[in-house]
């Protein structure tokens, strides 16, 4: 099985979810996308995940990104899973649960790591981009809940650089100012892009602030 990399077409599936068949490209349409995994239903920390990740759907419209998650567990499984999510989380998953109990897309995206366990999903992040490219890869241990601020804070990131010419830096928020990419030399062009003007630290890091989206 090749390992999925950045950059790479992410795979394409036909697959029973918690609201019936999905074929994942065309469920994606023009929208970026979130796949998360889960090792399993009824286990306590993906509880508490799909419940935020159902609290931020505001959040994630506004952005234009549909979300789906997966376990290796069949859709009665989910369903009854999705009562206690809500019950328990104060909240309605408002997203499809794959229902990967042939593994088949766990296989597809390498989610299952046979020295964590030879059977459950390990906690896959994958952002895929409208063009369903794969543009970010995230693999947290089965103990540990992922940051779904985090996978906020990228998805803002990668919308904004994709259109602007810069680079978001470490500890990068909305609003921030951002690193103009080291590739763009031309004075005049630089001021077309960044009216407000930038910072030159060093030529190859140059601040300004955060271009309108």
């Amino acid at each position: 099985m090749s390992q999925l990399r950045l950059g790479d077409t992410a795979p394409d599936f036909d697959q029973k979810s918690s609201i019936g068949p999905i074929r994942f490209h065309e469920y994606l349409g023009d929208n970026w996308g979130v796949l998360f995994s889960h090792p399993a239903d009824f286990t306590p920390v993906c509880t508490t995940e799909l419940g935020y990740t159902a609290k931020l759907a505001d959040q994630f419209a506004k952005r234009n990104v549909k979300v789906l998650a997966l376990s290796v567990d069949g859709v009665e499984s989910h369903t009854k899973w999705i009562d206690d999510i809500n019950d328990t989380q104060s909240t309605k998953v408002n997203f499809p649960i794959i229902a990967d109990d042939d593994r088949k897309v766990a296989e597809l995206y390498d989610m299952i790591h046979p020295n964590a366990s030879a059977t459950a999903t390990v906690r896959s992040v994958f952002i895929v981009d409208p063009a369903k490219k794969v543009r970010l890869i995230i693999t947290y241990p089965a103990s540990t809940g992922r940051n779904f601020n985090e996978i906020l804070r990228v998805i803002d990131s990668l919308q904004l650089t994709d259109s602007h010419s810069v680079a978001t830096p470490v500890n990068w928020e909305d609003g921030d100012d951002v690193i103009i990419v080291p590739s763009l030399k031309d004075e005049a062009v630089l001021k077309e892009k960044f009216p407000k003007g930038y910072k030159a630290v060093r030529p190859y890091l140059r601040i300004t602030p955060q271009p309108n989206k």
